[in-house]
Formats: structure tokens, sequence, C-alpha cells
């Protein structure tokens, strides 16, 4: 009688995925706006671990200051303590990778059953990504509920880390730190402008106004990135035609042409949340990806599952969008008409 056997073990089916694994995270990065340009920027970080992600931020000016026209005057000593400690909650997710006996019998050799095994690993590193992304520009996922987003309009989320409305009149809460407590501190209100539904006319003075404020209350660096919705990318590349030069592709080094505004990279992306925002100016040094050092799209060993013949290995993440200062970042809102 024939027995039930294995073709491939379950090790050399779980160093495959490994070696898959590091592959496809390289192509996450690349092909998802915000992702590729954290990672460029040094907006992604590890964390060891800790039951809450807690981010010290300075929101208030610790001492004030005493004016000596004589030289006798006292001198107040009252302090306060300037950090306060934005918390946030880790976001966990997992999706498996399975494989039936069925399919190992009717692709016998090694190499099929490898090649079954690494079209699975893309097909869920594709859904994670689409479903990271969406839920980072939009908050619209339906499964990662518990990850923050960008968009803090709609009733979206009142945890959304950008609105669309002048600072010092937002009221969403961040990192369980209210905005409206800090209505005036530039640290923790990000910047607004909108194209009143005419790009050509408002579009680019409103981008200029944003990218102005943010860079003038940015602690560090400036705006990195530029997400836009595919209108207000269209619109931004047709107000720059008529300054555009073209010259004989012979000359060309090759490569194409990135957009960019002020130095900062433009890139369009379909999940932004047109009703709400049609740019994101991002400053990296404000915002930022915290992944767990052991759990970044982690791979678990193959095993088989019990009252099954199927095997499945589980690809694991933990982390969390953060806010470290708002003020250097941005939304032109009302983009989505020329």
């Amino acid at each position: 009688m024939a027995t039930l056997s294995t073709s491939i073990s379950n090790d050399l089916l779980s160093s495959t995925l490994y070696s898959i694994r590091d592959g496809e995270v390289d192509e996450l990065f690349q092909k998802v706006a915000f992702l590729d340009n954290a990672a460029k920027a040094g907006g992604i970080e590890k964390e060891d671990g800790g039951t809450m992600l807690v981010r010290p931020l300075s929101l208030v000016e610790h001492s004030s200051i005493t004016e000596l026209p004589t030289g006798y005057e006292s001198v107040s000593l009252a302090v306060s303590d300037v950090l306060r400690p934005a918390e946030y909650a880790w976001e966990d997710f997992v999706a498996p990778i399975v494989i039936s006996k069925k399919e190992e019998l009717e692709n016998q050799s090694e190499k099929a059953i490898v090649k079954i095994v690494e079209a699975r690993m893309r097909s869920v590193m594709g859904m994670l990504r689409r479903e990271l992304n969406k839920q980072i520009l939009a908050g619209s996922s339906t499964v990662l509920t518990g990850m923050n987003t960008l968009n803090g309009d709609s009733g979206v989320t009142s945890n959304g880390f950008i609105e669309g409305a002048a600072a010092g009149s937002q009221t969403n809460t961040v990192g369980q730190i209210s905005k409206t407590t800090y209505a005036t501190t530039p640290g923790w209100q990000n910047q607004y402008a909108t194209a009143g539904g005419a790009f050509s006319t408002a579009g680019l003075n409103g981008m200029w106004d944003i990218y102005t404020k943010c860079n003038s209350r940015a602690p560090t660096g400036a705006i990195d990135l530029v997400i836009a919705s595919e209108n207000a990318f269209g619109f931004y590349k047709r107000a720059l035609q008529a300054n555009e030069r073209y010259i004989d592709q012979k000359i060309l080094d090759g490569g194409r042409m990135a957009l960019a505004f002020a130095g900062a990279a433009v890139e369009q992306d379909v999940e932004m949340p047109t009703s709400d925002h049609s740019m994101y100016f991002l400053n990296f040094d404000g915002i930022k990806l915290i992944t767990h050092k052991d759990a970044d799209f982690a791979v678990s060993p193959f095993e088989s599952i019990v009252g099954t013949t199927a095997r499945a290995a589980q690809l694991y993440w933990k982390g969390q969008l953060i806010a470290d200062h708002l003020g250097s970042q941005g939304t032109l809102d009302n983009g989505e008409a020329w």
C-alpha cells in the first residue's frame, strides 16, 4: 500500500520562502509611493517591542524669559515639563501561504512546487502591500482598522494625522494628544491650503503656501515627498508644461525623469482619498512607519495543518504609523478639477 509522502520537505520549502521574502520586501518598497520614499528618506524605524509605542514630544515652552533693564529684576523660575508622551498601540496582522497535497501531487517536481510557493508569496505580499497602503493614505481598509492613517477627514477617524482645516482649528487626537489642547503649537497642527476646485488658478499657489509653512516649522529637513491623486498629479504636470524643455533623445543619459516640487519627489497614488485630500506633503522627520525588528513581514516555517492534507507558513507584520511632528506636514484639498 502506498503511503502519503511529502515530495519536498518543510525545511526546504521554508528556506525557499525566506529567500523569496527578502526580494519581495525590497519589491514592496519600490511599488508604493509612501513605503518606497519612507525607506529612502529615513521614515522607517525598527523597535524592539513593548506593549505601546511611546514618543516624547516637546509641545510647550520649558521656561519664560525675564528682561533685565537694570539687572536687579527678579528672575522668573517658573518652568513646565516640556515633554508630552504620545502613545500608539501596535498593529499586528498575518496572512497564510498555503499549499495542498493535491497541488503537490499534480506538480511532482520540486521546481514546480517551489514555483507555486513563489507565486503564493508574491500574491500575499501584494495583497498586504495594497491593504497597508490603502489604510495609510485613506483610512479605508476594512481589515487593518487598528493601523493609523494620514487621512483625518470626513469622519474616517478622529485619530487621522492630517486634517483639511487651517492650523489652529484642527480637532483630532493623535497619539492620545489632542490637537485642540495644543491649537497654537506649531508642532501639532498640520498645514492646509485648498485649490478651490480650480487647480489651474489656485493649485500651484496652494502648493507653495503649504511648502513654505511646512518648512518654516520643520525642526529639521524639508518636505521629502508629495503624494498626489491621479487627477492632481496630472494637473500639476499640466501646469508645468509651459516650462518644460525637450532635447534630442540621443543626448539623454537613460532612465525616466521624475516629477518634483522644490526638490521633493511628486508621485501619484490611486488610493489618495480624493473627497478629502488631493495631495499630502510629507516630511519623514515627523512621520514614521515603525516596524518590529522581528516581525517586519516575518515568515514562519511551513507546518502541516491539522485535519487537512495541506501545509502553511505565516507572513506576520507588526508595526504602526506614528507622528512626531505635524507642523511640518500638509495637505492640498479640492484639487480634483482643472
